[in-house]
This record gives C-alpha cells, structure tokens and sequence, in this order.
C-alpha cells in the first residue's frame, strides 16, 4: 500500500526514490512533470493519452502482491510508465534514458504509475520501484501531491536535480554530459546510450 503523500522537494530527497546512480526515476519525474501534463484547475491533465502506449505507458494491473495492492482498488484504469525496455520507451528524452545498461537492473527501476479518471485526468500520481524484476516494493511506493508536481514543472531540470542531490558527485552523475561516456556506481558500469 502507499506510503504517503509527497508534497515538497524535501520529501521527495528523503523518500529514496530514483536514487543513487545510475537509476532514472528524478529524470523521469522531471519529464512527466514538465513535458507529459498541464496541472491546472485542480486537474492533472496528460498531453498524450496513455492509453495509446506513448513513451512506454501501458496498463497497469495492480494485481496483489504478497497480499496487498501496492495503489487502491478503484474501478478506474491505472497506468505505469517508465520501463526503459517497454515498446514506445525510446520517445523518452535521451536524459531519462541516459543510464540505461540491460546490465543493471537499478537502471531500470523506477516506475511512475498514474490512475485515470472518467474526464481522462489523472487523480492520482505515485512514483514506486520494483523491489526484484516483477514486483514493487509497496514500502517504496508514494503519491505525488499536484502541489509537488507544480513545483517540478516550474524548475529548471539543472535546479531540480541539484535540489535533490546529496553531493556535488550526485548532481554531476544526475546530468550527464555526453550520450557516449560511462558513468561508474558503486563498482557497477552503466554505459549512456
């Protein structure tokens, strides 16, 4: 079940998610908030519709895992994006998929799934990870407030992820430089793509 409510930077650093290196989930957020919705009129409206599979969204079942949902049970559709191996995921921006290695599972961790309601919004956004290579760790699963989704949306990628950053070393690892060098984690290699 979900954690809780994410509502400031702060709570985001502290939440673990998409952290350390080499994992893409503070990029992933940055894109969905920036470039994927319009946060306006209390609504969270997707640029896109998810249903058509667009950057690697697909239907989300929430099925149970060890005996709990990981999101409520709504009788509204759920969707999940962020598989960097999911038809349609190369559309994503080359910072979000920069880390990527099929040799590392921690490259591809981090997952934003939203839930759909009748207007086609999203009344709900919760970023989660998957605790082994089919479930995820409903200890590391939180909503994302609009409130927080306005704060990204309104940030520079560069200031966002320096905001989230432990160190300096972090920061510089979130915003790679070059689509061809190697970033090393913790003795684990991660080729950019």
């Amino acid at each position: 079940m979900v954690k809780g409510t994410l509502n400031e930077l702060s709570q985001l650093k502290s939440s673990g998610f998409g952290q350390p290196q080499p994992r893409h989930g503070l990029n992933l957020l940055y894109w969905f908030a920036h470039d994927y919705i319009d946060v306006s009129n209390g609504d969270i409206v997707p640029r896109f519709k998810p249903q058509n599979g667009d950057f690697g969204f697909h239907k989300y079942q929430n099925r149970i895992e060890e005996d709990d949902h990981i999101v409520p049970i709504q009788n509204l559709p759920y969707y999940e994006v962020g598989n960097l191996k999911a038809q349609g995921a190369d559309k994503l921006p080359d910072y979000v998929r920069a880390n990527f290695s099929t040799r590392n599972p921690d490259c591809n961790k981090d997952r934003i799934i939203v839930r759909r309601d009748a207007n086609g919004s999203f009344d709900r956004v919760y970023v989660t990870e998957h605790s082994d290579p089919k479930l995820f760790n409903s200890s590391r699963t939180y909503r994302v407030s609009q409130g927080l989704l306005k704060i990204i949306k309104n940030m520079s990628r560069e200031l966002y992820l320096s905001q989230l950053s432990s160190t300096q070393e972090d920061h510089i690892r979130f915003t790679p430089q070059s689509r061809h060098e190697t970033v090393p984690d913790n003795n684990s290699w991660c080729t950019i793509l």
